[in-house]
């Protein structure tokens, strides 16, 4: 029996383990989110979206804590305005990547398929849209 290779097997579990939780620790995807990055990509959402007025979508003034579909004076589709969805940075997250996967019925149908670029969005919407 070699001890010394159970025991680096055990080393390379343990190690494992620490790797997937802290990935899983720092948020949505895995990912740190930077403002300023956010704040560019967010021209983008523009075409839709502001901060402070409802347009084709919207606004997002206090979007991170405010229940879906709740946002006085935009006419939702019923299937959002009843999902009982509350967006936190997480299901900002999973939005963002898909839409009409978290909503079928949703008006939304622009995705974000690079979790870094929704982490940055999400840390802008965060920090400036409160």
């Amino acid at each position: 029996m070699n001890v010394w290779s159970n025991s680096a097997g055990r080393r390379s579990t343990a190690s494992l383990a620490f790797a997937i939780t802290l990935l899983c620790a720092s948020g949505p995807a895995g990912a740190t989110g930077n403002v300023a990055r956010g704040q560019t990509l967010y021209k983008g959402c523009a075409d839709c979206h502001s901060i402070d007025e409802n347009g084709v979508g919207p606004m997002h003034k206090g979007v991170v804590g405010r229940k879906a579909g709740s946002v006085a004076g935009y006419d939702y589709s019923p299937d959002l305005k009843n999902s009982g969805i509350v967006w936190t940075e997480d299901n900002l997250d999973k939005w963002l990547t898909g839409p009409q996967a978290m909503v079928p019925e949703t008006k939304m149908f622009f995705d974000v398929p690079d979790a870094q670029d929704r982490a940055d969005i999400i840390a802008y919407l965060k920090e400036k849209a409160r």
